[in-house]
């Protein structure tokens, strides 16, 4: 009655089972009424076989799609419930799309033993939604280093005052994940090459070559290797991390990106420099947020020597003690220097960072030379002549 069953048995040395799935010998080797129904074989026997099969990949993928809804519908659910960063949220936009291929090529993996098709269509089936599902498993792996990330990024926030702890992190968890996911692709183009018998071969013959091979990349490929350990040594011992403030090639800017290759700053006018990684081993820079993110800033004047300095220092305190830009930690006025036609003074202050006491000196410059030109006018820097006696140098006037 079930004879038409019997031509889709496979050879026992045909099959290779996979990580994925049961072996497909034993599932083609039992018993006919076991494996399915009577009233479903009963149904089988009625239509063709292709129809047969198109129903069985259909119910699978149509079973996978469900069960993805479902989980995702429950995760959205959890989801709502939370109000700024959410761990069920993080999962649905990161592992949404690799789970919708995923389950539905799982089912249809455990499916494919049911189907009356023929052992010469049956092979290249079976590998082509192996290496489908050997990606899409990949996929999922690669999102979820993703959603490790974002929790990461949600427990280390940037947006405080002192964020150096979080710097550290932030720089170390976005080199791992990149490491991550190239490894990940990696060992997956090996698994699904390893699962051809020709590919295998090939490998061990290259194998007696790979010494050879090995120093001929080396050679080659030095910079990027370069690259890749100097990217290592930065992501460990952390000259800089991610959102520093570097003065590098005369320019400054903040860490926007740091690669397996390269680093991005961010200058000031929006500008990107990019920057390869091992530059940062190599040559000096100036890093303004290694140890901490305060910073002191200076400005200069250049005043005639009959300024009255104590009016400016207590105009500079008042100033300063109204500003919110000011740390409360340092804040100094001092005659640094004394030349021909003027004095130098410096303005001493301090901010929680760099970008705070830009603002500060700023602020500062702009009241002080606005007090000095409206109440010392004649104070600021000028170039005069002074002549004395004058009276002794004046000619006689003459007689009629």
């Amino acid at each position: 009655m079930y004879q038409h069953l019997t031509h889709c048995q496979l050879p026992k040395q045909f099959y290779i089972p996979t990580i994925f799935r049961v072996d497909l010998y034993n599932i083609y080797t039992m018993n006919t009424e076991n494996r399915l129904p009577h009233v479903l074989l009963e149904f089988s026997e009625r239509i063709p076989s292709i129809i047969w099969d198109l129903i069985i990949a259909l119910i699978a993928i149509l079973v996978g799609l469900i069960i993805k809804f479902i989980v995702t519908h429950l995760f959205k659910l959890y989801a709502k419930k939370e109000t700024s960063y959410s761990f069920f949220r993080s999962i649905i936009v990161n592992l949404g799309t690799a789970i919708t291929y995923f389950i539905p090529l799982f089912l249809l993996n455990l499916f494919l033993p049911f189907m009356r098709m023929d052992t010469a269509f049956i092979a290249p089936l079976d590998k082509t939604v192996e290496i489908l599902l050997t990606i899409s498993f990949a996929g999922i792996l690669v999102r979820s280093v993703r959603i490790l990330e974002d929790y990461i990024y949600h427990a280390y926030d940037l947006n405080k005052a002192d964020n150096l702890l979080e710097r550290k992190i932030r720089t170390q968890i976005q080199f791992m994940r990149k490491l991550l996911v190239v490894i990940i692709v990696f060992v997956t183009i090996a698994i699904i090459l390893l699962s051809f018998e020709s590919m295998r071969k090939i490998g061990t013959g290259l194998l007696t070559g790979v010494g050879i091979g090995g120093i001929i990349v080396g050679f080659a490929a030095q910079n990027s290797l370069g690259n890749l350990l100097a990217g290592f040594q930065i992501a460990f011992t952390q000259p800089i991390r991610i959102d520093d403030v570097l003065v590098v090639e005369g320019e400054w800017g903040r860490v926007e990106e740091i690669t397996l290759t390269y680093v991005v700053l961010r200058i000031w006018d929006q500008r990107r420099l990019i920057l390869p990684i091992n530059y940062f081993i190599q040559k000096p820079f100036q890093n303004w947020t290694r140890s901490s993110a305060d910073i002191l800033g200076t400005v200069f004047l250049y005043m005639d020597y009959s300024i009255p300095l104590d009016e400016i220092r207590k105009e500079f305190d008042r100033l300063i003690a109204k500003s919110p830009l000011w740390d409360k930690k340092v804040s100094i006025i001092q005659v640094t220097d004394s030349k021909e036609k003027a004095i130098e003074i410096r303005v001493l202050m301090s901010a929680s960072n760099s970008s705070n006491a830009f603002d500060l000196r700023c602020y500062i410059r702009e009241n002080l030379i606005t007090y000095i030109q409206q109440n010392y006018p004649g104070s600021l820097p000028k170039s005069r002549n002074e002549i004395k006696d004058l009276e002794k140098y004046a000619v006689p006037k003459t007689a009629g």
